[in-house]
C-alpha cells in the first residue's frame, strides 16, 4: 500500500508507513471516504476499495497550452494577450463576429474533382486565417467550407466592426483570386 504522504511503498496490511510513520488509510476512489487498509469494500458507497482508482484526466500545464495556441496565432497577437491577461479574464466586452463561407462549393467540387478541390480548401483556409490575423482578429473555430473569426476579443479593439469588414473584404478578393486560378487548373475532361 503507497503511503499518501510520503508516495513509499508498504507492504500489503501495514497500518503505519514504514518511511515516514504516517497513519496508512485506504480511500474510497469513488467517494473518498477513509478506510483502514484491511478493508474490502467502503462502508459508506459500498465500492470495491482494491478496483485501482481512475485517475482523473490531468490537465495539460499552462506551457503546453501555449505552445498548442501558438501555432495558430501571429506572433504579436500572443504577445499582446499574455500582457493583457490579468484585464482579460473575466472581461465584458463588445465583440464583432465574422462568418465566412464559401458559397457553391457543392458545384465547385463536382467541376474540379477532389484532388483540385482539396488544394482549392487549403488556399481558401490559408486566405481566411491569415486575412483574419492582418486585421487582428482571431478565427475561432474552422468549418468544413469556411471559418468564423472573432473581432474584439481576446484584445479590445475599437474599431472591430470596421476591422471585420475590411477583413472580408481582402478574403473576397483573395478568394476570387484562387477559384479563378483553380478553375485555370481544372481536369480538361471536364
Amino acid at each position: 500500500m503507497q503511503c499518501r504522504q510520503c508516495q513509499y511503498e508498504n507492504r500489503e496490511g501495514a497500518k503505519f508507513c514504514k518511511k515516514c510513520g504516517a497513519k496508512l488509510e485506504l480511500l474510497c476512489p469513488f467517494c473518498g471516504n477513509s478506510h483502514h487498509p484491511d478493508c474490502r469494500f467502503c462502508d459508506e458507497c459500498g465500492h470495491d476499495l482494491r478496483e485501482a482508482a481512475e485517475s482523473p484526466p490531468q490537465e495539460p500545464a499552462f506551457d503546453d497550452k501555449l505552445d498548442k495556441i501558438q501555432r495558430y496565432l501571429p506572433k504579436g497577437l500572443t504577445e499582446k494577450i499574455l500582457s493583457q491577461k490579468d484585464k482579460i479574464e473575466g472581461e465584458r466586452k463588445h465583440v464583432t463576429v465574422l462568418f465566412c463561407e464559401m458559397a457553391g462549393l457543392n458545384t465547385l467540387s463536382g467541376e474540379l474533382g477532389a484532388e483540385v478541390l482539396y488544394t482549392v480548401m487549403d488556399e481558401v483556409y490559408e486566405i481566411l486565417i491569415h486575412k483574419v490575423h492582418d486585421y487582428d482578429g482571431t478565427v475561432n473555430e474552422m468549418t468544413a467550407n469556411g471559418a468564423m473569426a472573432l473581432f474584439g476579443a481576446p484584445i479590445a479593439l475599437e474599431d472591430a466592426p470596421q476591422r471585420a469588414i475590411r477583413s472580408a473584404m481582402a478574403i473576397h478578393r483573395e478568394m476570387t483570386k484562387c477559384v479563378l486560378s483553380a478553375s485555370v487548373r481544372r481536369p480538361k475532361n471536364f
